[in-house]
């Protein structure tokens, strides 16, 4: 094997899904909540990774394990970037904690990319998040190489600013583009049998709506 690569199949496929609030990342629930399974009735394919219940967004399955364990391993390190609606306005410093590292009961985060964004054009949620009536809110942006559990909401509270709204926006290079909830896009992959982790190639093809 080539340095600093892995091997795949030839052909993989992909799909990019905006999972909506208070859905689970899997098929199946014994509580009865809503899954996958209300989204997708292809057969073969499996999250590569996960979104908690209560987060929105970016969700990949494909039907590839080798390339499921290629984004999802931390050892791969992907970047997954974060919009984050906060409570109150993130002054410097906290801004320089979560860029440099937060202490967290599982130990100190690695290094992150953060910064205070306009609030993104995005669907509304249902039910809405709880305001404080005197309290102002904030978005940020938050760019991870960790998959820890709840780690951007337990990172902006360790600061002082809970988040109230987490939506996943990108993973690598893969992005919602316009997705709307529930919604989810195919790519398929032409895969050489060896290829580096920094490359993978796609072509876009087709969109559906649920």
């Amino acid at each position: 094997m080539v340095a600093g690569s892995t091997r795949l199949s030839n052909l993989a496929t992909l799909l990019l899904f905006n999972k909506p609030f208070q859905v689970l990342s899997q098929f199946t629930d014994e509580e009865d909540r809503a899954t996958l399974a209300h989204y997708f009735t292809q057969t073969g394919y499996y999250p590569a990774g996960r979104l908690d219940y209560d987060s929105e967004g970016l969700l990949l399955l494909t039907n590839s394990g080798r390339l499921q364990a290629h984004i999802s391993h931390p050892k791969y390190k992907t970047p997954k970037t974060y919009w984050a609606q906060v409570e109150g306005s993130p002054d410097k410093s906290a801004l320089d904690q979560l860029s440099l590292g937060v202490k967290l009961k599982d130990g100190l985060t690695k290094p992150a990319k953060v910064r205070i964004i306009d609030p993104p054009d995005v669907w509304s949620r249902h039910p809405p998040i709880r305001e404080r009536k005197n309290l102002a809110t904030s978005w940020l942006s938050l760019t991870i190489t960790e998959g820890r559990n709840r780690q951007v909401r337990r990172m902006t509270a360790a600061v002082g600013y809970p988040t109230l709204r987490l939506i996943r926006a990108c993973i690598g290079t893969w992005r919602l583009d316009g997705l709307q909830p529930g919604e989810w896009r195919e790519e398929s992959f032409h895969l050489p049998a060896t290829y580096p982790q920094s490359k993978i190639g796609f072509s876009r093809q087709k969109r559906r709506r649920t």
